[in-house]
């Protein structure tokens, strides 16, 4: 299923370890115990402890997807935990994944801290809404968790680093629910844009959508719920009056929450962009911004259009826009356009073209949630790590800042830092609502 080596024995991980990644503080005053993976010490069952997983899942709206596409690799993983502020949500994926002989049993969690602090997992498939990324997959570094989170890595870029240098300093396999990764037409549209097929790559343009549907009509204010703890939902994010047409999907069109479409698609079709253009651990020197459009329509105040330009320390220049796809410009009017369920090129032999062995082979993975399950028992590293996730979204993070400031950006890519603008520099730290810290 991928290229990676898997050994039936790499989850077999250590009492000192895991006891080495305990006592994590994702919020004044809250403080884990020690951790040890369920698999570590072995479960009764038919299935030998060394090919199961204890998979969990955090964000019953978008983590759903992950949740049950990991279930479906098979054997080598059980579903033994759900968590949603939503308690009605909770019971409707417990009926859901009762259709699943290796999710029976499942254990709902009403807080995601005290299911990370429950021992009960080896991994977890993060489905929050952007706010909560950083402190929920720091957390879940820190518990010695290996996590698929979903895309943007984070809601700002410090965050993002943060997550990066968890999962590094805890020894954590990560996977990025950019999974256009793990499908072959754009793995085709890389390998021949790096093999130079199209000759040198002079620039990129990356549509990451725009306009979006959002409810309209009156705002739905009032009194939450009684099984949604919207507290907790809010979380670190600033506070803000309850809306019913912003839980569960469309608050990723509130700033307070999400990034618009625009990082909601730049981990997919930017990431694609990096991808091919060979700049998964780097990112532009200089971000100039074009147009702009915001919604007026509050509380939903993303961008709607957008367009603006990312120049590299060699020159080339990736154009974000709110377009669809990624589109590589080579030579002499040599291009390759790749976007879900399409290929082409000019001209169109050079889809025909054979590449040989010693030329540059994209990583293979034919299923992204089969390759993060696979890259936890090898200890291999997944199609999209977490700086990979962290690079595409930085382009995401800088270029909202361009947008919003009306300002060029000169970024150092290596220190990650804006030169010469403290006002644009600010909005790279995210905004906590106490007590909630990174």
């Amino acid at each position: 299923m991928t290229n990676a080596t898997t050994s039936p024995l790499a989850t077999n991980v250590s009492r000192r370890r895991f006891l080495k990644n305990a006592g994590i503080a994702v919020a004044a005053g809250v403080t884990f115990p020690s951790i040890i993976p369920a698999s570590a010490f072995g479960r009764d069952g038919n299935i030998a402890p060394s090919n199961r997983i204890a998979l969990g899942v955090v964000g019953l709206q978008q983590g759903w997807d992950g949740f049950r596409k990991c279930l479906n690799v098979g054997k080598k993983v059980q579903g033994v935990a759900l968590c949603d502020v939503d308690s009605e949500r909770i019971e409707r994926r417990r009926k859901d994944v009762s259709r699943f002989a290796n999710a029976q049993g499942i254990r709902g969690y009403a807080d995601f801290r005290e299911m990370f602090a429950s021992g009960k997992l080896d991994a977890v498939v993060l489905g929050a809404p952007d706010h909560w990324h950083g402190i929920m997959a720091v957390a879940a570094a820190r518990a010695g968790l290996d996590i698929y989170g979903e895309k943007p890595l984070a809601h700002t870029l410090v965050e993002g680093r943060a997550i990066v240098n968890a999962v590094k300093q805890h020894g954590r396999i990560w996977q990025t629910g950019s999974w256009q990764r793990s499908q072959n037409n754009f793995r085709r549209a890389v390998e021949l844009v790096r093999n130079g097929r199209i000759g040198k790559l002079v620039r990129v343009e990356a549509g990451t959508h725009g306009a979006f549907g959002r409810p309209r009509g009156n705002p739905k204010l009032g009194q939450p719920p009684a099984h949604l703890n919207y507290d907790l939902y809010v979380g670190p994010a600033q506070w803000q009056e309850y809306d019913a047409r912003i839980v569960h999907y469309n608050w990723r069109w509130v700033l307070n929450f999400g990034g618009g479409n625009l990082m909601d698609w730049v981990g997919h079709h930017l990431d694609i962009a990096h991808w091919g253009a060979g700049r998964d651990n780097t990112g532009p020197v200089k971000i100039k911004p074009i147009r702009a459009d915001y919604s007026t329509d509050l509380p939903f105040d993303a961008e709607r259009t957008y367009e603006y330009e990312c120049t590299y320390a060699d020159g080339l220049v990736i154009n974000v826009n709110s377009n669809s796809g990624t589109k590589f410009f080579g030579e002499n009017g040599r291009w390759i356009y790749v976007n879900r369920g399409k290929l082409s090129a000019n001209p169109d032999s050079i889809l025909n073209e054979v590449i040989g062995p010693e030329e540059y082979q994209p990583y293979l993975s034919q299923n992204h949630w089969g390759n993060f399950i696979d890259c936890i028992k090898s200890r291999s590293e997944t199609i999209t790590p977490a700086e990979t996730a962290h690079r595409s979204a930085s382009v995401g993070h800088l270029g909202h800042i361009a947008v919003l400031t009306g300002r060029t950006i000169t970024w150092d890519p290596v220190t990650e830092t804006i030169k010469n603008d403290p006002g644009a520099s600010a909005l790279l730290q995210p905004n906590f609502r106490s007590p909630w810290v990174l």
